[in-house]
């Protein structure tokens, strides 16, 4: 119903619009120069005043009509449900839901979590459920109408030849850049907070020092009697998170090993040797690499690149796991490759040609002026780009999943079976989970974690950038 609303009002929009922008030439007649604003001013005055008064009213109806029409359905059964947990109220209200959603159709079909006398209960109050939400969609259809008539008239006959209507619409607009501004301010912090409340909790369970610096990460195990020992004993035996940052670490090393230097050179190549018709076909082609989706390159990892590496070791008598590290850094580092190598691109050819022509007119070569003259200069954006690099690889999952596998293994043999954090953080929070014991907790402590280590290398890579930095004509 909102969505419906929601796309009327844009359809309204612009209809105000186009009327207030006539209103205006008509206002203005022979004179447009006598207009104070612009006639598109007045368009976007009049569609302000049509739509978004019933725009909020909309969004405030989504956002808190159905836990009213919840809370007066659970009034109206609360002698029925005086002996209900909370968890038990929770499953009938999602059962009236779904009885209500499927009215329409027949709802002894529709599979329940209650049964018996309970369900009767349940098929009771979705219909009282159906019949509140229908008149408060209607009453919300009443309200819309009547506010879109009323800014209307009010828009339109504020429309005249003196009125600032470009003061008012400009100061809107700003008010909707900060309103967007502020959204994604508040959802960064609104992460931070949450990660950080939850880790608190986690902490409250398992000591910090023994998930910092514990060598043994087995999660499953925390549901697992331990014969005689406290299950705070038990956390701090098998939340020990060292094996998932060796294992981030050593994948995200071999992925950068390869996609640093092959992106650079690549990039180097051209924006200073390549050709442009030979540019033209080979940056698009090397950038469809980025357009990959990352399942895909963990089944070439697992089903190519594997078994290969496991082949290629075995003849020559090394032992060589089917799920390795290695297998998952070379084919992440093939991933990120077209990072590296199109934001570096950028980068070099963002230097002033005139640097290039003052060192070749001193003597130097191609070659000299490139590593003494270029690459300095492009430093920061190179840096930054490797940064980007290491992010990527170090927030992949779906190729370590399917490649390096799930094994929590303390070791640096790039031929071994490992984990990492973002891995272990989807198998924490997979299917339904209880989010007040530690094994479900450890993922937002992980992610604490790995924001703050993705936080010091921003740090770092903002010192680079500020120590190196020259500024050119």
């Amino acid at each position: 119903m909102v969505v419906m609303i929601l796309g009327i009002l844009l359809g309204v929009a612009i209809i105000a619009f186009l009327i207030g922008r006539a209103r205006a030439l008509t206002v203005a007649g022979e004179q447009i120069s006598s207009l104070h604003s612009r006639p598109s001013y007045h368009g976007g005055y009049l569609a302000i005043f049509s739509t978004v008064p019933a725009f909020i009213l909309s969004l405030l109806w989504a956002a808190f009509s159905k836990r009213f029409i919840e809370s007066s359905v659970l009034g109206n059964f609360s002698n029925q449900l005086s002996s209900f947990d909370v968890l038990q109220v929770q499953t009938f209200l999602r059962d009236v839901r779904t009885l209500a959603a499927n009215q329409a159709n027949d709802a002894s079909q529709v599979i329940l979590s209650t049964q018996g006398e309970v369900r009767e209960l349940a098929q009771e109050a979705a219909g009282l459920y159906a019949s509140q939400l229908s008149s408060a969609n209607n009453l919300l259809s009443v309200l819309v109408v009547f506010l879109v008539l009323a800014g209307f008239v009010f828009g339109y006959r504020r429309i005249k030849v003196e009125k600032r209507n470009r003061h008012f619409v400009e100061k809107f607009i700003t008010l909707i850049l900060v309103a967007c501004s502020a959204v994604a301010i508040l959802t960064t912090i609104g992460i931070v907070f949450s990660l950080i409340f939850e880790s608190i909790r986690f902490f409250q369970k398992v000591p910090f020092f023994d998930f910092l610096f514990g060598y043994h990460w087995s999660p499953q195990s925390a549901f697992e009697s331990a014969g005689g020992t406290s299950l705070a004993d038990d956390n701090s035996r098998i939340f020990g998170a060292i094996p998932l940052f060796v294992g981030t670490f050593l994948i995200t090393f071999i992925a950068i090993s390869i996609a640093a230097p092959l992106g650079l050179m690549s990039a180097i190549y051209m924006s200073d040797y390549a050709s442009l018709n030979f540019r033209s076909i080979a940056k698009p082609v090397m950038e469809i690499l980025a357009g990959i989706p990352t399942v895909v390159y963990g089944f070439f990892a697992a089903l190519t690149v594997a078994p290969a590496i496991r082949g290629w070791g075995e003849a020559i008598g090394l032992s060589v796991s089917s799920e390795s590290a290695l297998a998952a850094g070379v084919v992440m580092g093939i991933m990120i490759i077209p990072f590296v190598m199109s934001l570096s691109d950028d980068v070099i050819n963002s230097v002033p040609q005139t640097l290039r022509d003052g060192s070749y007119a001193m003597g130097a070569t191609k070659s000299e002026t490139i590593r003494r003259v270029v690459l300095p200069a492009a430093l920061p954006g190179i840096v930054s780009a490797l940064l980007l690099a290491v992010s990527r690889a170090v927030g992949e999952t779906m190729i370590v999943v399917m490649a390096a596998g799930l094994a929590a293994n303390l070791t640096i043999n790039p031929l071994e079976a490992v984990t990492t954090v973002t891995v272990q953080i989807v198998t924490l929070l997979v299917g339904d989970q209880e989010f007040d014991s530690a094994k479900t907790l450890a993922a937002f402590a992980l992610g604490l974690v790995l924001f703050v280590i993705t936080l010091c290398l921003n740090v770092f890579a903002l010192r680079v950038v500020q120590k190196y930095k020259e500024q050119y004509d």
